[in-house]
């Protein structure tokens, strides 16, 4: 099993960005001290939800200031980035950190991003496929060309090229966050490993999951290649010597910061969205998650891994808003809930 933690840069209410950047750094730091496997970045543009507005350009930092731990972004959002400058990027920290650099990408949302990087809500509600094409194929190809509705260029060599097949050394691990049925075949077709979100419990993740494999074996993927995925289910994780305390933390920080940071997104076409509440969000992410004494953290990631055929976890262990706590949360994952996984 394979034990992460998913850093949002979060800014709790009170706080500045500065704040919520450096406490993103210092728990990935934490984190690979700790010995966990992989800090997982998210990227959000415009809104306190998240102060990260480029997840593999604080990838790349976190990547030089560590030397064992992976790091992958989760996700960098494709419809407002082009996917050659995306697939360049992913291919020079693949190089340079050692093969330690995971890219996830995903469809983001209907928002205003959309109009201030000039993508459209086309490049939202159709282009994202043509997007992952692109992006695979250079991930894969020695030389690149598009004819598609989006993207459009001449043949061109692809530098660095991130997967090479005469030395045997392979390219950049790629995943992709589903949250729909038409998500989840759209990474199955082409052999894509995916990120499960948060919101959804381990009964949901199986179905995924099972759906995944229905479309990979479906597509003609190989056999070895289906059974080798491994998919990543998202959680929250806090920890402490009592369950109730371990809840009192995020039911007394995590409202007030989702509330701020839902409220925060703006649709690029005024289209009505309907706001989770943030106490009832809360309290559904304490029960759906590790939460609780270590032993039930463990038991809890164990269950989930047995239900839904998962082995990879990113977790945010920032949902106290407060640093000092967030690593004390991060050392308490690696040093009292990994032993008891096995």
């Amino acid at each position: 099993m394979r034990v992460g933690s998913f850093v949002l840069a979060a800014q709790f209410p009170g706080q500045g960005e500065g704040e919520a950047l450096h406490r993103a750094v210092r728990s990935a730091e934490v984190a690979e001290e700790a010995g966990l496997d992989t800090v997982w970045l998210a990227e959000h543009h415009f809104v306190p939800y998240g102060t990260c507005p480029s997840a593999v350009t604080l990838a790349a930092l976190l990547l030089g200031r560590t030397r064992r731990i992976r790091v992958g972004t989760a996700v960098s959002v494709l419809p407002t980035t082009h996917p050659v400058t995306l697939g360049e990027q992913a291919a020079l920290l693949h190089h340079t950190s050692g093969g330690r650099f995971t890219l996830g990408v995903g469809r983001g949302g209907p928002w205003i991003d959309l109009e201030v990087f000039g993508a459209g809500l086309e490049a939202y509600e159709k282009g994202f496929p043509e997007s992952l094409d692109v992006l695979v194929r250079w991930l894969r190809d020695a030389s690149v060309a598009a004819d598609g509705e989006r993207f459009r260029f001449r043949e061109v060599p692809v530098v660095p090229r991130p997967s090479e097949a005469l030395t045997e050394v392979e390219g950049p691990e790629l995943v992709v966050a589903c949250t729909s049925p038409a998500s989840v075949r759209l990474a199955a077709e082409r052999g894509l490993s995916m990120l499960l979100g948060m919101h959804v419990g381990d009964e949901e993740k199986a179905e995924m999951v099972a759906l995944w494999r229905r479309h990979a074996r479906a597509s003609g993927r190989p056999a070895e290649e289906i059974l080798g995925a491994s998919h990543v289910s998202a959680g929250v994780c806090q920890i402490a010597d009592r369950r109730v305390d371990a809840a009192e933390t995020l039911m007394k920080a995590m409202p007030g910061w989702l509330k701020q940071g839902l409220e925060a997104h703006v649709t690029v076409d005024g289209r009505t969205r309907r706001m989770r509440d943030p106490l009832a969000y809360t309290e559904l992410l304490c029960g759906l998650h590790p939460v609780g004494t270590p032993r039930l953290c463990a038991d809890r990631l164990a269950a989930t891994s047995e239900r839904t055929g998962i082995s990879r976890f990113a977790l945010l262990v920032e949902g106290s808003g407060d640093l000092a706590a967030t690593e004390e949360n991060v050392r308490r994952l690696g040093a009292e809930v990994l032993p008891q996984l096995v």
